[in-house]
C-alpha cells in the first residue's frame, strides 16, 4: 500500500530482511507481532563475486591439502561460519543486524517491534536462510500458520520433517518464492512459533523483488 501512494524513489529492502519479512507479514496480520528473534545464515554471494571466489578458492586449496589464506572475509569461509556481516557498532551489533531491525520495523510500520537479530555468513554459494522465533499477541497454532503461509503470495510451504521434507539452499536456489518449513509451536511460550525460511537472495532478495515493486507501481 505504501508503494501505491508513493512519489519518487523506492528502495528495495536488504535481501535478508526480505526473506525474513515474508512469513512475518501474514503472522502479524493474523495475530500481531510482539517480538521476533531472527538468526540468518547468509550465502557468500551476498558479498558479491569476491565472496563466491573466496569460497571456491578456499575449498579447492583445502582439497589440495594447501594452507588456506582468507582473502575476502576476515576469516576462512570454507567449512566455517562467520558471525559478522558488516561493521560492528559500539553496542556489538553488526551493520547487517541493524539493517534487519530497522528495515523490518519500517516495512511492517511497527517502530517499537522487539527484534533480536544475529547474522551469520555461511559456506553456501546461493540462498539466505533465516531461523525465526516469533511471539504474537494472539495465539497462532502451527497448523494455522501453515495455512497463512500457503495463502500468502510469494510463499510456499514444504514442511514434512518426518519425511525429511523442508527447504534448504540447494532446493530453493533459482526460485522466486521464499519457502517455509519446520513450523512448530514454541515449547517455552504459549503464543510463540518457530520456523525456518529460505529464499534465493539474488532473485526474491534482489532482482525479482525490484521487478515486483515496479509492476505494483505500474498497476497503481
Amino acid at each position: 500500500h505504501a508503494a501505491r501512494a508513493h512519489h519518487g524513489i523506492i528502495a528495495s529492502p536488504n535481501c535478508t530482511t526480505i526473506v525474513a519479512i515474508m512469513p512475518l507479514k501474514p503472522l502479524h496480520d493474523a495475530g500481531r507481532l510482539r517480538r521476533v528473534v531472527a538468526t540468518s545464515y547468509q550465502a557468500v554471494s551476498g558479498a558479491g563475486v569476491q565472496g563466491i571466489e573466496a569460497l571456491r578458492e578456499e575449498t579447492l586449496a583445502w582439497a589440495r591439502g594447501e594452507a588456506v589464506t582468507p582473502k575476502h572475509f576476515a576469516h576462512q569461509i570454507a567449512f566455517n561460519l562467520i558471525p559478522a556481516i558488516g561493521a560492528f557498532a559500539p553496542d556489538g551489533y553488526s551493520g547487517e543486524e541493524l539493517k534487519l531491525v530497522n528495515e523490518t520495523r519500517k516495512i511492517l510500520e511497527l517502530p517499537d517491534l522487539l527484534i533480536a537479530p544475529t547474522t551469520v555468513r555461511v559456506p553456501v554459494f546461493t540462498c539466505h536462510a533465516v531461523a525465526l522465533n516469533v511471539e504474537t499477541e494472539s495465539k497462532i497454532t502451527a497448523a494455522r500458520a501453515r495455512e497463512l503461509f500457503a495463502a500468502f503470495p510469494g510463499l510456499r510451504v514444504v514442511d514434512e520433517p518426518a519425511a525429511q521434507q523442508y527447504p534448504t539452499p540447494l532446493t530453493v536456489e533459482g526460485q522466486d518464492d521464499c519457502v517455509i518449513g519446520r513450523v512448530r509451536e514454541d515449547l517455552s511460550h504459549p503464543r510463540g512459533l518457530s520456523l525456518w525460511v529460505v529464499g534465493d537472495q539474488l532473485r526474491k532478495g534482489a532482482a525479482t523483488n525490484a521487478v515486483q515493486i515496479a509492476e505494483l507501481v505500474l498497476r497503481s
